[in-house]
């Protein structure tokens, strides 16, 4: 097997695992809190023992700036997955993610914003695009902004989700010479003492909550993941990420069916194909086809972390 090969089967098993992440969110019966918060405390126990396998620790590269950088991070990605979990709860599994996947579009607009990055009519085209996809995507009509409700709050907690994912992005791109496994592990960690306060562990204590599902989470959707992630992009042109990371709302509509019956109507489903080409047109943009994936981007989900080329796409 060829390293590109090796690299595509790594990251279609890791977007294929991010698609399940909102059954586990799910199932575990706990509040988005108290999800985010055993998510970091199994991811760092996970993460950090692999680390310690590989005696990454030893030099890891981190100077004041970066580790600043890495924790500013952190703060983002942590509380992009308590509003990417509660966007769960206050729409769909389908619905939150695709809206989730406007991440690119925030990157562009942000790093233009922040950093004045080169903003193209080209690019603000696509954004146009994107967003008009969005809101077929969302189902959400004139109605219920008069109304308020619980959907149209998960629809806003799904974009403040992609929002802050795009600012964890832009600052990750900033730290060069760090593993990005050190990186994520910085990131997880900083989420416990971050949580620590919101934290129900009375709650916790209830038949509502399922161990195994918050252990899964950390684990899998945190450990494993990433792990082939990071592999993956050492391997992979950025065209490809950039391909497969639509994976992962591809597996998570399907398994919004097949668990729970949720299902985009047409209209909605007519949205989808304008964001998956628009966030093609823009990722592409940014980097050529050419270029290897960015080896020390700390996600791809929450994510996601993942801008794709995030972990996270993850979530």
């Amino acid at each position: 097997m060829t390293p590109e090969n090796k690299g595509t089967a790594q990251l279609t098993a890791a977007m294929m695992l991010s698609g399940t992440l909102g059954v586990f969110v799910v199932e575990s019966g706990a509040s988005p809190f108290d999800v985010v918060f055993f998510r970091v405390v199994f991811g760092a126990l996970a993460l950090g023992g692999y680390v310690l396998s590989r005696g990454w620790l030893r030099d890891h590269g981190f100077t004041p700036r970066t580790l600043g950088l890495a924790v500013l991070g952190g703060v983002f990605i942590v509380f992009n997955w308590v509003l990417l979990f509660s966007a769960y709860e206050n729409t769909s599994i389908s619905v939150a993610t695709v809206v989730y996947h406007t991440q690119p579009f925030y990157v562009v607009l942000l790093g233009a914003l922040l950093f004045r990055e080169r903003l193209t009519a080209a690019k603000v085209g696509w954004v146009v695009v994107a967003f008009a996809g969005l809101i077929l995507v969302s189902g959400v009509t004139p109605a219920d902004f008069t109304s308020g409700g619980s959907y149209l709050t998960g629809v806003g907690q799904a974009l403040l989700a992609a929002l802050l994912y795009g600012l964890s992005t832009l600052v990750t791109k900033r730290i060069t010479g760090v593993r990005p496994h050190l990186i994520a592990l910085v990131q997880v960690v900083v989420g416990i003492p971050l949580l620590l306060p919101f934290a129900d562990f009375g709650a916790m204590s209830g038949e509502g909550a399922d161990w195994g599902w918050l252990v899964g989470l950390g684990v899998i959707h945190t450990g494993v993941m990433y792990v082939l992630l990071y592999a993956a992009y050492a391997k992979l042109p950025t065209s490809k990420i950039a391909v497969l990371a639509f994976v992962y709302p591809a597996v998570a509509m399907v398994m919004d069916w097949a668990v729970y019956g949720h299902h985009i109507g047409l209209v909605q489903a007519l949205g989808v194909p304008l964001i998956v080409l628009a966030s093609l047109k823009v990722t592409l943009a940014r980097t050529p086809a050419s270029a290897p994936a960015p080896q020390t981007a700390a996600h791809a989900p929450e994510a996601a972390s993942p801008p794709a080329t995030q972990a996270a796409c993850e979530a």
